[in-house]
């Protein structure tokens, strides 16, 4: 589906929705399940994996060049191992699965992740978890989740909250991370799922603007904005866009 064949509202809400990302890859986290929920009710959901997908590394450039001083590399080597493996788990489970599959197991995890970031956000005792299997176990549903449906932000996210990075250290590490393994998803968007191609590029190329739009304004109000009450919204929407795609 081609961006010059939509309804003007889908095409204001992809707009809406690369402007999020820009947002969230300047900093601000939490808006990733909303951006892939949006993307996934204007397009068919595998399709709209291959779209996102050089909306996201362009993020992740600007991300480590601007926040590149506060990256904790540690953390990134306990992860990546655990990614790369579940982004292999997740091309040849989702290489062949059906569109109405797909949706729900989008849906699912859409849903899951809400409530894990739920359970996080108010959990009493937030020690920081130290036990292998912690990393392991993120790492695999993060990487599981960003190859069915660019979705590892969530796990990515608990992961870095349970081990308590300050906010500056927390931004640049997962742009790292994110940067690594969205390149090593690349190949395996353009040559075994074919999500990737010229209509995607397209789409992507109209929808670049208001990436940068995004990029600029999430900048200026990283340092500003309150988390808390926004979290909460951000969590009852991202509930809510897991039905809409379940129903649609």
């Amino acid at each position: 589906m081609e961006i010059n064949s939509i309804p003007v509202t889908y095409f204001l809400a992809v707009a809406l929705a690369s402007f999020l990302l820009g947002i969230s890859k300047s900093g601000i986290k939490g808006l990733a399940i909303l951006i892939v929920t949006i993307f996934a009710l204007v397009y068919d959901a595998k399709s709209s994996t291959g779209i996102v997908m050089p909306l996201l590394i362009l993020g992740d450039i600007f991300a480590v060049i601007y926040y590149n001083r506060h990256t904790r590399w540690k953390f990134i080597k306990k992860l990546i191992p655990w990614m790369i493996l579940g982004v292999i788990i997740g091309v040849f489970f989702g290489k062949d699965i059906p569109e109405k599959s797909f949706k729900n197991i989008m849906a699912i995890i859409i849903f899951a992740s809400t409530i894990l970031m739920y359970f996080w956000e108010n959990k009493p005792n937030k020690k920081v978890p130290n036990h292998p299997l912690f990393a392991f176990s993120m790492g695999i549903l993060a990487g599981f989740t960003t190859m069915i449906g660019n979705l590892a932000g969530s796990f990515a996210n608990i992961y870095f909250l349970a081990i308590r990075l300050p906010k500056n250290e927390f931004i640049g590490t997962a742009a790292w991370l994110f940067f690594i393994i969205n390149f090593f998803k690349l190949p395996f968007h353009i040559l075994v799922w074919k999500t990737i191609n010229i209509d995607s590029i397209y789409n992507s190329l109209i929808l670049t603007p208001f990436l940068i739009i995004g990029l600029i304004t999430g900048v200026k109000i990283v340092k500003k904005i309150k988390n808390d009450s926004y979290r909460k919204l951000i969590l009852f929407f991202t509930a809510i866009g897991s039905i809409f795609i379940m129903l649609k």
